[in-house]
């Protein structure tokens, strides 16, 4: 086979691969397809089983690259996760994208003004973002107004201090020379670590992250997942993965249905 097929083999096999968590309210959970936002975006909304309006739960990505810009919100990990946030009462949104900071910023614009048509509690909304597009989440998170989330989970990805090893990957950097302390104090986040992450110093960064935050007192819950790999929610099918998975559900539940 050759390099060209068997790289093409392993996205296909990414693409296709689905939480290893399975809840019985999956599969009736509503799909609002192709809901159109700014100039031109669409975006999913996984239609949470409480009643409306409901926490939601936005998905956020950090590929300039436009193959994934309108690919992502497609692939077995954000269609599995958005329907066990739904099945949890949580709405969550995924969404295509041109530009993976503006187009982020017209969506939010969007989700403000047509939040009773849409079922939403724009009061309760909450991050869900892993591996390299969690640097895209901190900017969101540094440059929205403090209240805009109540939480958000970052799940094994490069944190503020992007190494140069992981721009072979092409993801956005807009958190760049930006601080720790330019975080809202107030928004509870949770790290979630695989202790065997095989991504070129992925573990150093959010290593990293992890010990500013603690010495600046934030509000930080970490899960570390020994002996897991990267993407360990979709590739590690074992009752450790299902546990982090249902305490990822868990945290973002707690900190926005209350």
């Amino acid at each position: 086979m050759s390099d060209d097929a068997e790289r093409d083999r392993r996205v296909a096999e990414v693409v296709r691969k689905t939480a290893v968590l399975q809840l019985p309210a999956m599969d009736s959970v509503q799909v609002r397809r192709e809901q159109r936002y700014g100039d031109g975006g669409t975006f999913d909304l996984y239609v949470a089983t409480s009643s409306a309006p409901a926490p939601t739960v936005l998905f956020v990505y950090g590929f300039p690259d436009q193959r994934f810009a309108h690919g992502l919100r497609q692939m077995g990990a954000y269609t599995s996760w958005g329907r066990l946030l739904a099945a949890s009462g949580l709405n969550a949104i995924a969404y295509s994208y041109r530009d993976p900071v503006t187009d982020l910023a017209a969506l939010l614009a969007h989700l403000r003004r047509e939040a009773g048509t849409l079922g939403i509690d724009v009061a309760r909304l909450g991050i869900w973002s892993a591996s390299g597009n969690v640097p895209t989440a901190l900017h969101l998170l540094m440059t929205q107004p403090p209240d805009t989330f109540r939480a958000a989970a970052l799940l094994y990805g490069y944190m503020l201090d992007v190494p140069e090893a992981a721009q072979q990957f092409g993801l956005a950097v807009p958190a760049r020379g930006r601080n720790i302390d330019e975080l809202p104090r107030g928004v509870p986040l949770l790290i979630v670590r695989a202790g065997q992450d095989q991504t070129p110093l992925l573990n150093v960064s959010l290593d990293s992250f992890v010990s500013a935050a603690l010495a600046r007192d934030l509000p930080l819950t970490v899960i570390n997942q020994p002996g897991a790999p990267h993407s360990f929610d979709l590739f590690d099918d074992s009752d450790a993965s299902r546990s982090t998975i249902r305490k990822i559900l868990a945290f973002l539940a707690e900190r926005l249905t209350a």
